[in-house]
């Protein structure tokens, strides 16, 4: 199955500590690198990420119209993880009392809901995933105690 939309502009990232989100933990200090990160998702990442998301989701038209209604694609955060040197993400769902905070006229089923969370947190690791195959070469710069033992030669 595919989504035949117009890709969306990327989301702006803002500066959050992840370690508040229940979905991502980063070890250690580190920095995050928004500004880089969005300066490539307006480079083009974004747009091709979301263009090989989309041929190959599985969320149909009417669930993304909700996902566009509730502006769930600007709540995305990508940030950079050096512990892990990865490109860690959170994101944006639907809360488990959607029915009872009557969060869109359209969303009738614990079906669709499950759809969208899936299909964003696919659409999340499909961007990751073109950021570090595509646009990041960062190395982190480890440097070793002046402690470790020398076991000479």
């Amino acid at each position: 199955m595919s989504l035949d939309v117009d890709t969306p502009e990327p989301p702006t990232l803002e500066a959050v500590d992840p370690n508040e989100y229940d979905d991502a933990e980063v070890v250690g200090d580190t920095d995050y690198k928004r500004a880089e990160i969005e300066d490539f998702l307006q480079e083009g990442a974004w747009d091709e990420a979301f263009t090989a998301w989309a041929a190959d989701t599985n969320l149909d038209e009417d669930a993304y119209r909700i996902v566009l209604d509730l502006d769930l694609l600007s709540r995305f955060d990508f940030f950079w993880d050096s512990f892990a040197e990865r490109v860690g993400y959170h994101a944006p769902g639907l809360p488990e009392d959607w029915k009872e905070r009557d969060l869109h006229p359209e969303l009738d089923s614990w079906s669709t809901v499950s759809s969208i969370n899936a299909s964003l947190t696919e659409l999340g690791q499909e961007v990751c995933d073109v950021l570090l195959d595509s646009y990041i070469d960062w190395e982190t710069e480890y440097e070793a105690p002046d402690d470790l033992p020398d076991f000479g030669e």
